[in-house]
């Protein structure tokens, strides 16, 4: 790696927003380099993965009420530095994670910082790209099949928006787990899908799914309103919906109580054990993220616009340097 003005400094390039607004409000700016404090490591940063809560929180902040500092959660690269108290890492060694969400967001720099066990060691099967792509995603589905659902093999999954960003990577979590998988996607996509694992596939723009399946054990809603509604309708009784996404939930949630079926709502969590079986499952080639197109960190903006324009399979990712 060729020495840059970054190596001569304590600052780097990060992007930024002073203010709530369309993708335009991002800009480069030079921001001082974080300090790991206790129990934190600080990553040289090589790819940064782009999620639909990033151009929500950039639009009109969804949990905050000021523009963060730094957008994004999802870190790959190489360790930096370790603050006191840390024995999971050293310098040098290649890791990836989500920084703790919401609150913990930086992902959109040359160097981020957090909690050493937002990490794991990434597996020299991936690289950087893929390590971007998959934490904030992985770690959505991991935590709502099997933390929460604990999917097991044999039983009947259906997943939402399946070629999204974390529907994607849902299939072949279920599909590790076990688990029969429908999944509801455009028919472009069906493809896709089915070398992902899927066994079941409907077209959402053609197909009614409630009337396409039945006798479910478990649902992912990745897109909420009618479609969580009426996605009760498809449990077993004694099944269970996940929604990752945790808002206007009570109508739904009295109709679960009448149906006898288990209603979710998860926000998705800084968890080194998840990142430890999303690596195992990565590492074994059993997980991986289609990535839809890379933008370097300066163009951000346009990562941002093309995610927004809702035509997008799988991942976005900035590319923040290359390998060292």
């Amino acid at each position: 790696m060729t020495e840059t003005s970054e190596d001569k400094t304590t600052g780097m390039r990060a992007m930024t927003q002073d203010a709530f607004g369309g993708p335009d409000v991002l800009r480069e700016a030079e921001l001082p380099r974080p300090v790991p404090g206790m129990s934190e490591i600080l990553v040289r940063v090589h790819a940064a993965g782009v999620n639909p809560t990033d151009w929500k929180n950039r639009a009109f902040g969804l949990w905050h009420s000021e523009p963060l500092p730094v957008l994004g959660w999802d870190v790959s690269g190489v360790v930096e530095a370790v603050g006191l108290g840390v024995t999971l890492f050293k310098p040098g060694d290649e890791v990836f994670g989500m920084l703790p969400y919401p609150h913990f967001a930086g992902a959109y720099a040359e160097y981020a910082k957090a909690p050493a066990r937002s990490f794991a060691h990434k597996p020299a099967a991936i690289d950087h790209i893929q390590g971007g792509a998959l934490p904030l995603a992985a770690l959505t589905a991991y935590q709502a099949l099997v933390d929460t659902a604990d999917v097991r093999p044999g039983q009947r999954v259906l997943i939402h928006a399946a070629a999204g960003g974390v529907g994607h990577l849902a299939v072949q979590i279920a599909k590790a787990r076990g688990a029969y998988v429908i999944g509801t996607a455009s028919a472009g996509k069906h493809e896709l899908l089915r070398e992902l694992g899927a066994d079941e596939l409907i077209d959402y723009r053609t197909t009614d799914f409630t009337e396409a399946v039945a006798d479910v054990d478990v649902v992912l809603d990745t897109l909420a309103g009618e479609v969580r509604s009426r996605s009760l309708d498809v449990l077993r009784e004694g099944g269970t919906l996940v929604t990752i996404l945790p808002m206007g939930l009570e109508e739904d949630a009295k109709r679960a109580v009448e149906l006898g079926v288990r209603l979710e709502a998860l926000l998705v969590e800084a968890d080194h054990a998840g990142m430890r079986a999303v690596a195992d499952l990565a590492g074994q080639g059993r997980l991986r993220a289609h990535i839809d197109a890379t933008f370097p960190l300066a163009e951000a903006a346009k990562a941002h616009a093309h995610g927004e324009s809702d035509r997008t399979t799988g991942k976005l990712v900035l590319v923040v340097r290359d390998a060292d």
